[in-house]
């Protein structure tokens, strides 16, 4: 658990502070998204976790331990750190970037070649081919695949990530996204997210905390801060598609209805699709419903424009 107690940060030579009277609890295991607009203290609070900012006031705590109380190495020891533009060592390898940390954690030798083969894997990276090549030698999906690996290197529990995927083209920041997902539900790490884009936090966050002027405007979950904004900032923030938004993070099993409303086998989406998914194919293929079917192919139920609408018109608890 992270927690920060009333933690305030003003730069100097500012008219007002980067982050005022700030408490937040991040839960363990989750991914809690930071997202606002620039200058909002979003990577200020990010910082001050793992002490690369210090507050003026207020503490933050680590599983309990205040973090001033903790050397500032040994701390980030524990706590992955990846950022935008990645920061990789331009004259190391991949495998000497990654083994960073371990190295100076005293590993030994075997052991960081392991740990750096099983995370080229868990990245989809290939190690032979690429535990020796150098970061120039790297796409920029490539590396900020490298560099959030780096961070995982000694296995810390918690992964603070500072807009990771910004410097990238929007197809490859889509398959890092979807890469991510897939890391995090193998390993469940505690996640600090960084962000400015209100749809990469909805896809992959567990806690959206949507912040303004150094403060904390709303947190909650990503289906709740699209369905029911604090105010016109976060509404405006969210954007005027957020009911689309919601329909990605709803699984069109909780829209089920009958088996019967659908027609023709081939119209089906598995149970695992998001209504959104579901809607999509309703509209091109021009039918009142579509079946959805299990891992081996049953139909359990079916799903249309009415059982969609139906799903939204109930309040969330």
């Amino acid at each position: 658990m992270i927690t920060l107690d009333r933690v305030s940060k003003r730069y100097p030579g500012t008219a007002r502070a980067a982050v005022s009277e700030l408490s937040l609890e991040m839960p363990d295991g989750v991914v809690t998204a930071l997202i606002g607009p620039s200058g909002c203290g979003k990577s200020t609070t990010l910082r001050m976790v793992n002490r690369l900012v210090e507050p003026d006031s207020g503490a933050v705590f680590l599983d309990g331990t205040n973090v001033a109380d903790m050397r500032p190495e040994e701390l980030r020891r524990q706590l992955g750190y990846a950022i935008q533009g990645v920061g990789l060592f331009p004259h190391w390898t991949v495998e000497q970037n990654i083994g960073t940390v371990p190295g100076l954690l005293g590993w030994e030798r075997a052991r960081i070649s392991g740990r750096v083969r099983e995370l080229l894997e868990l990245m989809g990276l290939d190690p032979s081919a690429y535990g020796c090549k150098y970061p120039a030698e790297l796409s920029g999906g490539e590396a900020q695949r490298v560099g959030v690996a780096r961070a995982l290197a000694a296995d810390p529990p918690v992964l603070l990530m500072d807009e990771p995927f910004g410097a990238v083209d929007p197809l490859t920041r889509e398959r890092l996204q979807v890469e991510f997902l897939r890391i995090q539900r193998t390993l469940r790490k505690t996640v600090v997210f960084v962000t400015h884009d209100m749809d990469e936090a909805v896809r992959l966050a567990d806690w959206i905390v949507v912040m303004r002027d150094g403060q904390i405007v709303q947190r909650d979950t990503p289906e709740r801060v699209l369905a029911y904004p604090a105010d016109e900032f976060v509404g405006g923030f969210v954007g005027a598609e957020r009911a689309l938004k919601r329909l990605s993070l709803a699984p069109v099993t909780e829209a089920l209805g009958p088996t019967g409303l659908a027609s023709g086998s081939d119209l089906a989406v598995s149970a695992g699709a998001s209504m959104r998914e579901a809607l999509a194919k309703i509209l091109e293929q021009g039918v009142p419903a579509i079946a959805v079917v299990d891992d081996a192919g049953r139909a359990i139920g079916s799903v249309s424009l009415e059982t969609i609408v139906e799903r939204f018109q109930r309040p969330l608890s």
